[in-house]
């Protein structure tokens, strides 16, 4: 039974864990037979194995032989045994990834619930949710009937799968929110731009399902700024601010030059001490030659940062297209909005790939849908994660202590290994103050 919590600060990761069982329990099993595992068991391990960072299914697979991984894998996760690699890659293959979207619609659903989508309200009480694409398998012989190919110019086929990440962020905050991921699929396009354009479609239709009147605004790469994308968002009533490369869209840089000839765009810099801060502006553009039709609002944001002697340190510029209507007063707050756009690869797909989850490190392909039930896992696990920082008050003290995510999954490990630990509070209190103030017990059985 769940703990009653009245916060998102009560968020622990036993909470946590519990939301997510429950979930997993629900989802059917595909076996027939008789089975010493339940799939509700072999998912919560993996989730287990995501959140020790364990760098593959066999490294995990060797803790069946530990009595002290085993005494806290039941204490703090509630698994008994582990599954091993073998049964737990063939079960996996067989079971449908989108099953596993309602661990992520749980989770988000008490988050809601408890307060901590409110501390995301940006831009006039907007939710902003970032997607982007991204790789998670590539191989030139594994393969299974759902893989993307291309074929390059020496002749040899590449097979792989590909994603759309989204994320619910806020310009304060550092922690993301992850949604579930839309995998990109074999028959969505021959082109990078029909299959993330397809898959987005998929996604923003989920979306809205899942908030049906939440005010969103969906920050996208240059990608996304054609015709069809800006008419899904229309028909998903959504708001947005996309990425705009000069390149892709020469008629609306044409009329921008226009208006700045003419005198008629707005622009104006704001400067302190060591930044200057320069907007310029335009609304109800014509986004391009075929989409006449469609009007869009300009965006041009630049920032020089300069050293203590005046000198130029450092300059960041962005182009944006959004269908928020544009004046002086909301122009920066804007801009910061699509500024946000690199959480989702700096603290979304960076932490997968590069603090602990090895987004791209390949557990396991299997025939039909291992690759992406593994993902799915991985990405609830980094979800529960991110919300323990956002809220639990041990889980930040144990953070502080390491002063790095890649500092504290390192002790995390090192005590999981080492101490008989029946609480997640125990845990988080020994990295933070030190096995002997909470009062970890060793296993003397030896």
């Amino acid at each position: 039974m769940l703990k009653p919590i009245k916060s998102i600060s009560e968020f622990t990761m036993a909470t946590l864990l519990g939301i997510v069982s429950v979930a997993f329990a629900e989802i059917p099993d595909p076996r027939k037979r008789k089975v010493s595992f339940s799939l509700r068991t072999t998912l919560m391990a993996m989730v287990a194995m995501f959140s020790m960072k364990f760098r593959s299914l066999r490294l995990f697979d060797q803790l069946r032989d530990n009595r002290v991984a085993l005494y806290n894998l039941q204490k703090l996760y509630g698994v008994r045994k582990i599954p091993s690699d073998s049964s737990t890659r063939e079960l996996l293959d067989k079971v449908d990834p989108s099953l596993l979207e309602s661990a992520y619609h749980h989770l988000h659903h008490h988050i809601e619930q408890y307060g901590g989508l409110e501390l995301y309200r940006y831009l006039n009480d907007h939710i902003l949710i970032t997607i982007d694409g991204s790789g998670y398998f590539s191989s030139n012989t594994i393969h299974c009937p759902h893989c993307c190919t291309r074929t390059h110019r020496n002749g040899q086929v590449e097979y792989y799968h590909q994603l759309l990440t989204a994320a619910i962020v806020h310009p304060g905050l550092r922690q993301v929110l992850p949604l579930p991921p839309e995998f990109i699929l074999r028959d969505d396009g021959n082109t990078k731009n029909d299959c993330e354009i397809n898959a987005l479609k998929r996604m923003l239709k989920k979306i809205r399902k899942r908030y049906p009147t939440l005010k969103i605004i969906i920050l996208l790469d240059g990608l996304y700024a054609s015709g069809p994308t800006l008419k899904s968002l229309k028909e998903g009533d959504f708001r947005y601010i996309i990425v705009l490369k000069e390149k892709t869209h020469e008629a609306l840089f044409e009329i921008v030059q226009e208006n700045l000839r003419s005198g008629k765009i707005e622009e104006f810099e704001v400067q302190d001490k060591e930044t200057v801060r320069g907007y310029r502006y335009l609304n109800g553009a014509p986004l391009n030659k075929a989409n006449p039709d469609i009007p869009v609002n300009y965006l041009d944001h630049w920032e020089i940062t300069y050293d203590k002697n005046g000198n130029e340190k450092n300059n960041y510029q962005c182009l944006w297209i959004t269908d928020l209507h544009l004046v002086s007063e909301n122009v920066p707050e804007v801009a910061t909005a699509g500024r946000t756009r690199w959480k989702v690869e700096n603290e979304n797909l960076n932490a997968l790939k590069n603090q602990g989850y090895h987004l791209e490190h390949n557990y396991g392909h299997g025939e039909e849908h291992l690759s992406a039930v593994i993902v799915m896992v991985m990405m609830s696990t980094f979800l529960m994660d991110q919300v323990q920082e956002l809220g639990c008050a041990l889980f930040k003290a144990a953070h502080r202590r390491c002063r790095s995510r890649f500092w504290l999954w390192e002790r995390l490990g090192a005590f999981f290994h080492s101490y008989l630990i029946d609480t997640w509070e125990l845990l988080w209190e020994a990295i933070a103050k030190g096995h002997r103030a909470a009062k970890l017990a060793v296993d003397d059985s030896s």
